[in-house]
């Protein structure tokens, strides 16, 4: 009995290749439907930021719980997004060391489809984390200051946010031997990009070399952003900032995630 031989095209095209990407992500989808417990740390963790600081911190530093939920919640949501990024570089690296690549080698799809569709499966994930923090909040007292619109604009700004520094994450895990190095090194570089950020003092209350890096933080650009679009206040400077740090983290890191890919799985 003969094995069946796949003739791989050379060459595929760019519509091909994200008809594959979203064929992926609908696995990926399929995965957290199964195991919803994957979709604990989207929903347990952004709970536990929100009435572990306000109710600890609120009054020292705000004077009140209710003006500092009103600043720290917009904050939170960057938080939230950007930890949640963190888990397709997990999700990948889970893969590569059970052989499901072996099996995507296999396939007529293009090289690119699960990088993409790992990313584009952790929109579940955004939207979750999202509505988890807004509904609680709204239940201790946050309330939208601005319309409808701008808040949806706020949260498909954090949902495009998410997309691009996942890819930050999958260039790890695909750098990393094991799934637990990947979230070791991530946690290690995101904890400082958040904490040392506006998200929950203001920066005036910084040192001098502090306040400088809080006010060019892509967090911190972003969390002044949200505020402006949830609460009111300036809002074109911080998104254009945020969008700018964005774009140069897609343009610098989805390369060397695909580079360290091909080189994983050759």
């Amino acid at each position: 009995m003969t094995a069946a031989i796949v003739d791989l095209p050379r060459r595929i095209s760019p519509a091909k290749a994200v008809q594959h990407g979203f064929s992926l992500a609908w696995r990926g989808a399929l995965k957290i439907r199964k195991n919803p417990e994957q979709l604990l740390d989207v929903t347990v963790q952004p709970i536990l930021f929100l009435v572990m600081f306000v109710y600890l911190f609120g009054g020292a530093i705000a004077g009140g719980t209710g003006d500092y939920l009103q600043a720290l919640t917009p904050g939170l949501m960057v938080q939230n997004i950007i930890m949640a990024s963190m888990s397709a570089g997990v999700a990948l690296n889970t893969d590569v060391s059970k052989g499901v690549f072996d099996r995507f080698r296999s396939l007529p799809i293009a090289r690119s489809a699960p990088l993409v569709g790992a990313v584009l499966a952790d929109l579940v994930r955004y939207a979750v984390a999202l509505g988890v923090l807004l509904i609680m909040a709204t239940i201790m007292g946050f309330r939208i200051h601005t319309n409808p619109l701008a808040a949806l604009a706020a949260c498909a700004t954090m949902v495009l946010a998410g997309l691009c520094f996942c890819w930050m994450s999958v260039f790890v895990g695909m750098l990393m031997r094991t799934p637990t190095a990947v979230q070791g090194t991530m946690i290690a570089f995101v904890m400082p990009l958040t904490f040392g950020s506006n998200v929950f003092v203001p920066a005036s209350t910084m040192p001098g070399w502090l306040r400088a890096w809080s006010d060019i933080n892509p967090v911190s650009l972003l969390a002044d952003a949200m505020r402006g679009l949830l609460t009111g206040g300036p809002v074109t400077g911080p998104l254009l900032g945020g969008f700018a740090w964005m774009a140069g983290i897609v343009v610098v890191f989805f390369p060397l995630a695909m580079r360290a890919y091909r080189r994983r799985v050759a």
